[in-house]
């Protein structure tokens, strides 16, 4: 042991579970994550179907054994891991919710998200690249043509190839009708330059979705391209230093005189706007989702230790106070669940009510899972702000998904419009 280490960790609390997170992460994800003595009022399995029980199942088992043993160190190294996504596509989870032909699992919209809730208790980060990247593979799969299909989704699904999706801007995040990286037309290629901000991927993915300018000011002036690494004219700006979302690499994409092929365009000019808004409205139920992944983790983490841990005397679990606080995160993280899987269902019935829902259930979601993790990393006191213990993570990891994919103030106007409108 490191000097000063013997005392250090003679006060802290020896359990199996604080034991494992910090010797033998392999085992504690099995013990966490892999127990079956959940309480039935937060069990995530509650309502499915048994297929839907079976790939949730796949999908846990697979967070405990290849994610969550490892979700510390990809965050501390900052590793982008490869080759434990590709396990993950090997298991269909590559192109979730795109048609089989091209190589998806084509499952539904609530399906996704009970996968990737269940991927997210093993590691949020990651899941929430994972996220990103069926979305991108989704855009390609309905608004592009057979030829663009078959060229891009196959490598994609099997995430032989990773896809990262461009369109907020330095000058333009919420506001993304303002955006500025234009490209003009000369014969069959597009002229591209510009930039974008903040792109989960960027410098270590291979296709890029961009949101670009070819024509006016306005939603109407953007349209849709397909870039692949390697195009001259396309790089990438320095790797960002963030609080959590460590084990995916951000960074600035840059265009310069960039040449894309008119053949690289998914959908007619103008249609851009459009397409990455109803890729955002799933972008936002999968978001939510992985939110949910960390406040489950979250909650059952707090059991456990108000279970073990003493103060004066005897468990913390014997605090009405923290009893009441506990039962407040297990019943937020229901509702929450409940909200974000009805959203999902609309989005898959294709009901015109379906982008304020993911609206909501995004809002809602990211905020109430937010204040979940938060929450329990308080009933774990000081030993909640150690890197030794996973709840930590899961507070960094989650507190981005209530400004990405539309942040959760844009929610509330999009709510808000609609209900004015009636």
């Amino acid at each position: 042991c490191p000097a000063g280490a013997g005392s250090r960790e003679a006060e802290r609390p020896r359990t199996a579970m604080a034991m494992a997170w910090r010797a033998a992460p392999r085992a504690a994800a099995r013990l966490l994550l892999g127990r079956r003595r959940i309480a039935s009022c937060i069990d995530p399995s509650t309502g499915l179907t048994e297929d839907q029980k079976e790939f949730q199942k796949v999908a846990l088992d697979f967070a405990a054994k290849e994610m969550a043993p490892c979700m510390a160190e990809w965050d501390e190294k900052e590793i982008f891991p490869v080759e434990t996504m590709r396990k993950a596509a090997q298991l269909g989870f590559g192109g979730i919710y795109v048609k089989p032909d091209v190589g998806g699992s084509g499952l539904s919209r609530l399906d996704t998200s009970i996968i990737f809730e269940a991927l997210s208790t093993g590691c949020t980060s990651t899941t929430a690249y994972m996220s990103i990247h069926n979305m991108c593979v989704w855009m390609i799969d309905t608004f592009g043509n057979e030829e663009q299909r078959h060229r891009f989704c196959p490598s994609l699904c099997s995430m032989e190839k990773f896809a990262s999706y461009c369109l907020t801007e330095p000058g333009s995040g919420s506001d993304a009708a303002s955006l500025l990286t234009s490209a003009q037309r000369k014969g069959d290629t597009y002229v591209l330059n510009g930039s974008k901000a903040f792109i989960s991927g960027g410098g270590d993915t291979d296709v890029y979705v961009v949101m670009c300018r070819t024509g006016g000011p306005g939603p109407k002036g953007i349209s849709c391209l397909v870039l692949e690494k390697g195009m001259p004219g396309l790089s990438f700006g320095k790797k960002e230093k963030k609080v959590g979302w460590n084990s995916q690499p951000t960074r600035a994409v840059i265009f310069e005189d960039c040449l894309v092929p008119v053949g690289n365009r998914l959908g007619a000019e103008g249609q851009g706007f459009s397409i990455a808004m109803q890729g955002l409205n799933g972008g936002r139920i999968n978001i939510a989702s992985c939110s949910l992944g960390a406040a489950h983790a979250s909650v059952l983490l707090a059991q456990e230790h108000l279970t073990v841990r003493k103060q004066f005397g005897e468990p913390l679990a014997n605090n009405q106070y923290l009893q009441f606080r506990l039962a407040e995160m297990a019943t937020r993280l229901v509702a929450a669940r409940l909200m974000v899987r009805n959203a999902a269902r609309a989005l898959q019935d294709g009901r015109e009510d379906a982008p304020v829902l993911c609206s909501m259930a995004k809002l809602f979601a990211t905020d109430e899972c937010f204040g979940i993790c938060n929450q329990a990393l308080q009933m774990h006191g000081g030993y909640g702000y150690l890197k030794d213990y996973a709840v930590q993570q899961f507070v960094r990891d989650i507190r981005v998904h209530q400004i990405l994919e539309g942040t959760n103030e844009v929610m509330r106007m999009i709510v808000a419009r609609n209900l004015l409108q009636g």
